[in-house]
Parts: structure tokens; sequence; C-alpha cells
């Protein structure tokens, strides 16, 4: 069974690469449909993926699995081997093989991001694929890593993030370079558990640094 999801189309007959966006805990696919006008990348095909469980709380919210409230940072969770988790983790996978097949673009021409919640899951399935790169955007990692490949990473995370402290992102950052992944990582005083307009520029630069267009085709400009 594979996930539904939202797309926002490319204004080309050929997309120029796939740019998969997971949404965090208790949030939807709609939330970070939003953000595709803000990243100004119009050759490229955006789809968002909504989790498979509801969310216990948010009557419209989804989640990839459940978060037990006494959740610590201070160590990596061995959320590896939970149904959910693994459940979550087979349809992502499924969805981004199945992506190539339909929409024509190789997985080496996808980029994988994900907020949050979003962002665990993204470390925890983009590094079993070859993808074109990841985007971790305040995220965590809820199992040890186990890389089969290794996609340039992009890490945000905001200083002042109260849901997942700064802890959980360099922990995260520490064990991605230990695997010899090249990792992209920027701390933002005076953020929280966001997605600012200075994570959006990051953000744009990263998607032309590791997906650039493969054929000359238009670009808007960048923010700012």
């Amino acid at each position: 069974m594979l996930l539904n999801y939202l797309t926002v189309p490319a204004n080309t007959p050929s997309p120029q690469g796939l740019i998969v966006l997971l949404h965090g805990w208790g949030a939807n696919a709609r939330d970070v449909q939003t953000l595709a006008p803000y990243l100004k990348q119009p050759s490229y095909q955006y789809i968002f993926p909504e989790a498979p469980f509801p969310h216990p709380s948010t009557p419209s919210g989804k989640m990839w699995y459940d978060l037990t409230p006494d959740l610590q940072f201070e160590s990596t969770p061995g959320f590896g081997d939970r149904p959910d988790v693994s459940q979550s983790r087979q349809q992502l996978t499924d969805l981004l093989q199945k992506l190539a097949q339909t929409t024509g673009v190789p997985l080496s021409r996808t980029i994988l991001a994900g907020f949050s919640q979003g962002g665990a899951m993204t470390l925890d399935v983009g590094l079993s694929l070859p993808l074109a790169g990841l985007m971790v955007l305040s995220g965590y990692l809820h199992a040890p890593l186990a890389a089969q490949f290794a996609p340039p990473t992009l890490m945000v995370h905001g200083i002042q993030d109260r849901v997942v402290p700064i802890t959980a992102a360099r922990q995260a950052k520490n064990a991605l370079q230990a695997q010899g992944i090249a990792v992209q990582y920027q701390e933002y005083e005076g953020m929280g558990h966001e997605i600012s307009l200075l994570v959006l520029q990051q953000m744009q630069a990263f998607i032309h640094a590791v997906l650039p267009p493969s054929v000359n085709v238009p670009e808007e400009t960048t923010i700012g």
C-alpha cells in the first residue's frame, strides 16, 4: 500500500528532478506543500507524502510513528525495529521507488527532505537509497545509523528549538560524519522549531549544488 501524497508539478513536461518533503509529527502534507512557492524551483516536481498514522490528539494531523511522552534526546532512541517505524519506512521506500517509475525521474535526481519527525524519517530511509541528497530540518535520529549510501546532506537547526533540542542535531551530525557522509551543517541563533526564511534560502542553494538542472531551463531568482 503506497502513501497518499500531494504534488506540485514542474513547469516543464520533463521535470529536472524530484523534491520529496516530509511533514512532522501532528502536521500533514498540506502544511509542507505551502513551502513550494518559497523554494522557487519551478523546473522540479514536488512530492509531499502523508504519514500513514493518525495523530492521537490533532484531528487533521498525521504521524510517522508514535512518540513516547518521556522521549529523551541525550542519546539516540532505539526506534528502528518498532512496528510503526518499520511500516512507515517500508511505505516511504516503496513510494520513492514507485515515483522513479511513474515520473521518469531516477532516484539519483531525487532529494528527500523532512522537518522534525520527517527529518528523522529522511535519515532513516534516505541513507538506504541512491538519492541525490538529503535535507534534514530540525530533525534527529530515531535509531542508530546503518548507511548503505552516502548522499550529501544538509542539516539545519535552531539553537532555541524547545521541541527537538540542538543536542539531537549535533548527535545526528556526528553520526553522519563518522560514516563518511558529507554534511553541510548550520545552527541558527534565535530560531526555534521552525523553517525560517534563512533556512529556505539555504535549501535553495543546496538544491542547486547537488541537483543542478540537466538542461538549460530558466529558473526564478532566489529569495531575498
